[in-house]
């Protein structure tokens, strides 16, 4: 299982997340050409090696023209910048959910509607190169699983448009609840509330215990200076090693009195909330009423705000939640030339013998509309070039 690990031994921001992407491999000028489609001009995105405490990385900093951005945009000013362009679906649906995130933690905050909340440092510009670039690299990684360490928050005090503010600042707790930290290794902030974001969307599980055999490790130099710890973001690309077994909580709950055309909604707000199977199955309850068990599994950490979306979206009056532990076979994306240009080929091994293999649906989506071909026939053009090609890999 090809899998990002987060070590956020010195915390997380948006300049150090892009800074350890590009030392982990990702071509400078692929992520300039797709951040480009954002048609926001007035910046430059500076790419340098630095070093912390003899820790040689790569540092990115993202120079405005002008000194300030003045310009104070909300959710839905982001989400049209956004939707009018031409980066994939998948790229935009993920930098939504990062903005979405910190617009909520903003409003908790501040008391306010999430449509009167105008984000200041985060609706700048530097902020949206930060996070669609996540967005970006992300996709161009196509990991199986994303995982990373306690979030160190550092200490002290910060400024901000609204003043000094104790460190971490209040929307980075927002963001992060559920989420293990730590703090007081530096005075400094170490994450910043777009690092807590793009970390808290991004992220499958939080553990400090893993096996990871590392293929890449990479260094994201942050712009703080401290002899306290080095300021930096370290990643690592690599396979899980051992027993792929996870321990979740699965929610459920029965419902007989809901308008049916609510559940497609669910689905979807808990899919955003990162849920990591939500399903629905038909019952008969007592007096022969019909009924839906609605079942969704989660991680720890995602918990909390699973049970919430159940409650506020649903009729239901309680939840049943137990902890279950999941097998899951090992996976690998393994690129494979077609007529159509490259797709991506899922493959699962059991104790390392090969098992299964299947194109990936959104190539097949992709090329069967491009193409006027239907779905049938690209899968068996795709499944009959495997056949001659065996493994791929």
């Amino acid at each position: 299982m090809k899998v990002l690990y987060y070590d956020c031994f010195a915390g997380i921001s948006g300049d150090m997340n892009l800074a350890a992407m590009i030392d982990l491999g990702i071509d400078e000028n692929y992520l300039r050409t797709h951040l480009a489609k954002l048609k926001i001009t007035g910046y430059t995105i500076q790419v340098t090696k630095d070093q912390r405490h003899g820790i040689s990385g790569t540092k990115v900093e993202v120079i405005l023209d002008q000194k300030e951005d003045h310009v104070h945009r909300n959710l839905s000013d982001i989400e049209k910048i956004i939707n009018n362009t031409q980066l994939s679906e998948k790229v935009k649906i993920t930098a939504k959910e990062i903005f979405k995130r910190l617009a909520e933690a903003e409003a908790c905050v501040h008391d306010k509607p999430i449509d009167e909340v105008h984000f200041h440092e985060v609706g700048a510009v530097d902020a949206i190169v930060d996070i669609v670039g996540a967005a970006i690299c992300m996709d161009y990684l196509k990991v199986d699983k994303v995982l990373a360490s306690t979030v160190e928050l550092g200490g002290g005090f910060a400024k901000c448009a609204h003043g000094n503010l104790p460190v971490p600042a209040p929307a980075t707790m927002e963001i992060l609840k559920g989420i293990p930290v730590r703090q007081g290794s530096a005075k400094f902030e170490t994450t910043t509330p777009t690092g807590a974001a793009i970390i808290s969307t991004l992220v499958d599980d939080f553990d400090d215990q893993v096996s990871i055999k590392a293929e890449k490790v990479a260094y994201g130099i942050g712009h703080k200076k401290s002899d306290e710890l080095p300021n930096v973001l370290r990643v690592y690309l690599g396979e899980l090693t051992g027993e792929q077994t996870t321990t979740e909580i699965l929610h459920e709950c029965n419902i007989d009195d809901m308008n049916p055309e609510w559940y497609d909604h669910l689905m979807e707000k808990l899919f955003q909330a990162g849920a990591k199977e939500v399903f629905f199955t038909p019952l008969i309850m007592k007096k022969g009423r019909p009924a839906v068990k609605v079942s969704v599994l989660s991680t720890t950490e995602k918990s909390h705000e699973v049970r919430s979306i159940i409650y506020t979206n649903t009729t239901t009056l309680g939840i049943r939640s137990y902890m279950v532990t999941k097998d899951a076979l090992e996976r690998k994306l393994i690129p494979l030339n077609t007529e159509w240009g490259e797709i991506t080929i899922k493959a699962s091994y059991y104790e390392g013998n090969l098992l299964h293999m299947k194109p990936e649906y959104d190539d097949c989506k992709r090329i069967a509309e491009e193409h006027s071909l239907s779905l049938q026939e690209v899968y068996q053009k795709i499944n009959n070039l495997l056949e001659k090609s065996g493994n791929p890999e």
